[in-house]
């Protein structure tokens, strides 16, 4: 309960408010999991055509590697424009 009222609090406090930090966790949770299937997929393929070897060893720690980035690269949050004064 406590962990749950900080992190509305700290939510609160950040620019754009709750209602858009909320929508900017929502796009993460979708993406991460969009990028959780991918790997799921990729890792049970990979699993069934290479049972064994290098590909199996090292390719999918390098695609989960790869995913991370993905992840953190659309995961940012959306710069906006802000509207120029006219002086």
């Amino acid at each position: 309960m406590l962990i749950a009222l900080v992190s509305i609090t700290v939510l609160s406090l950040r620019p754009d408010g709750l209602r858009q930090q909320l929508k900017y966790a929502a796009r993460r949770l979708r993406l991460a999991l969009i990028l959780g299937g991918a790997y799921v997929l990729t890792s049970a393929v990979v699993r069934i055509a290479f049972p064994e070897g290098a590909i199996t060893d090292w390719g999918l720690p390098l695609l989960a590697v790869a995913l991370a980035i993905v992840f953190l690269v659309l995961g940012q949050n959306p710069t906006e424009k802000k509207p120029v004064s006219r002086t």
